[in-house]
């Protein structure tokens, strides 16, 4: 049994390692950053599915509709970082710095990260949920710091 159970631990670790080594290739030490994002994505549908059921609102096309959001979200991440890249490297041929631009990616990363954060505290509030107050105006402060940072980078360049 002993055995059994040390062999199901080593499988166990082994695959998490691998997901952890593959994500990182590809993401680079940040990846925690992409999966907690995508965390949120799935706590965002299960609480807004839990809100429909409550509203009784339930309707297989407005899921259909909230997944395909969720998924062009990772299309518009994955095209603010690419577009960053590119600049980026265009930037290095023609011999100026662009390496600001990579802020595209983080910026529209974070902003994402925040709505989804927001769109849960509403979730759980139409639930029923009892939510401390800073945490909804601390998101919302939270999102006029970026906007407003964006807004100074903007007026720099």
């Amino acid at each position: 049994m002993e055995e059994e159970m040390l062999k199901i631990f080593n499988k166990t670790t082994t695959t998490i390692s691998g997901i952890c080594t593959i994500l990182t290739s590809i993401f680079g030490i940040e990846w925690v950053l992409f999966a907690g994002y995508l965390l949120l994505n799935l706590v965002d549908y299960f609480t807004g599915t839990i809100k429909a059921k409550v509203k009784k609102a339930e309707s297989s096309n407005r899921g259909l509709v909230g997944v395909v959001k969720k998924i062009c979200y990772w299309i518009l991440i994955g095209v603010s970082f690419f577009i960053s890249y590119l600049l980026v490297q265009l930037g290095n041929k023609i011999n100026i710095n662009l390496e600001f631009i990579m802020l595209f990616g983080w910026f529209t990363l974070a902003c994402l990260i925040i709505n989804e954060s927001r769109s849960i505290i509403e979730n759980l509030i139409e639930i029923g949920i009892n939510v401390p107050e800073f945490l909804k105006k601390g998101l919302e402060q939270y999102q006029k710091i970026i906007d407003n940072t964006i807004t100074n980078l903007e007026n720099k360049k």
